[in-house]
């Protein structure tokens, strides 16, 4: 998903939900499901199906993949990995995709949608530890101060949506302040303050035939 470079309101509308991909938009009356809440293509609107097992479970990973915006073979890395950590595999593979810098990045609202924070990343205007770090994959740790640059804090796009994002509170697990742009990951989400509308057991039934 990450190289994705179609009508994202078309994702959101196969998807039967807003994925929040397009920022400030998804909030206002032009985002495309207050106004299209049916599948995209000719036959969107007749599309009254019901879906087998295999397809919820492909649905709900392609649903996961499209909101945090990583390829097919990186999230079957994520689930490799969350399956060989101690505890739900489910609940696992939710805390790696949301200690991922460009997922803090979009959670403390320094960019509008998770692909504006990947661009932000990768153009090397945050700092995790007072270090730069240009991998939107990178995992942030419990402690690290992520930072907007000193010579990246006059950017439009990062104000526009700290202004933006300050009537939205922060996370319980995140610390923010918006004065110095920056914020620090206090503990690591479980399962309860992860406000990602995703149905985990599906993913992990349909890797685990």
């Amino acid at each position: 998903m990450a190289t994705y470079h179609g009508d994202k309101c078309r994702q959101c509308r196969r998807e039967g939900e807003k994925l929040f991909l397009k920022g400030s938009r998804c909030y206002t009356e032009k985002c495309a499901i207050e106004r299209r809440a049916y599948a995209p293509g000719e036959h969107g609107k007749d599309r009254r199906s019901k879906e087998t097992n295999y397809g919820q479970q492909l649905r709900m990973k392609q649903k996961a993949r499209r909101i945090y915006r990583i390829l097919e073979a990186q999230f079957r890395n994520y689930f490799h990995k969350a399956e060989s950590h101690k505890g739900v595999t489910g609940e696992n593979l939710l805390l790696l995709l949301e200690r991922r810098l460009d997922n803090i990045v979009y959670r403390l609202g320094f960019a509008p949608s998770r692909s504006a924070a990947r661009q932000i990343v990768r153009h090397r205007h945050i700092e995790v530890g007072g270090r730069v770090v240009d991998i939107p994959s990178y995992s942030v740790r419990v402690g690290d101060e992520v930072r907007v640059r000193q010579a990246s804090r006059e950017m439009v796009a990062i104000q526009a949506s700290l202004e933006a994002n300050k009537a939205r509170e922060t996370l319980s697990w995140l610390s923010l302040d918006n004065e110095k742009m920056s914020g620090r990951m206090l503990e690591y989400p479980t399962r309860g303050n992860i406000p990602t509308k995703i149905s985990e057991s599906l993913i992990v039934e349909l890797y685990s035939k």
